[in-house]
């Protein structure tokens, strides 16, 4: 079920620093240098598969950006926060 701009609003006390643009969940990472942004992107691959759930992810050596939507839904859902939640823990 896709969440109205309240409850997204709501949701995103719960993952520091993720934003709601443009019909898409996103943050930007900042690491030391470019292995460690791959050194994460690999991490979050492996929460993506598991939860069957895959974010656009882009790259910019030492800057990695994520966003999240359910696409199958076209719009967000608890599928991306429970996502967002995860690659918080890591």
């Amino acid at each position: 079920m896709i969440l109205n701009e309240k409850q997204i609003q709501t949701n995103l006390d719960q993952v520091p620093g993720w934003e709601h643009i443009e019909g898409y969940l996103t943050k930007t990472y900042k690491f030391a240098d470019f292995n460690a942004s791959l050194a994460f992107v690999n991490s979050v691959g492996e929460l993506a598969e598991e939860a069957d759930h895959h974010p656009d992810i882009v790259i910019q050596y030492n800057k990695v950006n994520l966003s999240l939507r359910t696409h199958d839904e076209e719009g967000i859902t608890s599928k991306d926060f429970n996502l967002a939640g995860k690659i918080e823990k890591l």
